[in-house]
Order: structure tokens, then C-alpha cells, then sequence
């Protein structure tokens, strides 16, 4: 699974939540969104999810959904 063992602790422990919860339920477009997003780099994504700096246009739904999860727990 790509959510796992992304280079950093925290995004594993991240990604690995979100997967758990939601991706089940996503559709083949979800599921494509989500698979963009794992193509970027660690670092930009761990700022954009922290919301240390603003997530690109194209990823910005799908990253307030990863950050909701991660503040649910």
C-alpha cells in the first residue's frame, strides 16, 4: 500500500489513518485524487496537511479531508 512506509513517520501514521477510513468508500476518481497525491513529495505534503502552506488547487479537497481524519483520530 502506498500510504505506508511514504519516508517519514508522520505521514505514514497519517495516510495510514485516512486509508483505513475512507478509502473503501471512495470512487475510481477518489481513488485516482488520492493517487496523484501520493505521487508528491513528503515534505509538501506533510506542510500542506499541517497546514504550514497552502495545498495546489487540485488537491485542495482531498487534503481538508486527510486533515479532518487526522484531527478525529
Amino acid at each position: 500500500m502506498r500510504s505506508m512506509r511514504r519516508g517519514t513517520k508522520e505521514m505514514d501514521i497519517i495516510l495510514i489513518r485516512f486509508a483505513d477510513a475512507r478509502l473503501a468508500a471512495m470512487d475510481e476518481a477518489a481513488l485516482d485524487a488520492y493517487e496523484r497525491l501520493l505521487d508528491e513529495n513528503d515534505q509538501d505534503l506533510y506542510q500542506w496537511i499541517s497546514g504550514q502552506k497552502p495545498a495546489p488547487h487540485d488537491h485542495t479537497a482531498l487534503v481538508a479531508e486527510i486533515r479532518t481524519v487526522a484531527a478525529n483520530g
